[in-house]
């Protein structure tokens, strides 16, 4: 799953993006990545490991909902569960 989303420019400062996404680790777990910072420069990024896919999704979503209330937009979307993971 993929969540790109923006908050638009303020005072002549670039727009801010807020990237988050999931991956399949090696050791049958699951890494959220979150990526922020300004459009068009380098941003920061953090990765948090989680032992499922059920836990990574839920912190995923945890983490869409507080920047949305802090001003971001969803842009783009894309993915959907794992098949099989009920």
């Amino acid at each position: 799953m993929r969540i790109y989303m923006q908050m638009p420019s303020i005072e002549g400062k670039p727009p801010r993006f807020y990237h988050l996404f999931l991956q399949a680790d090696l050791l049958e777990g699951w890494t959220l990545v979150k990526e922020w910072g300004f459009q068009g420069s380098g941003g920061r990024l953090k990765r948090e490991h989680y032992p499922g896919y059920d836990q990574a999704e839920a912190a995923l979503m945890q983490s869409r909902e507080a920047q949305i209330k802090r001003g971001y937009r969803v842009v783009f979307m894309e993915g959907q569960r794992q098949p099989g993971g009920d």
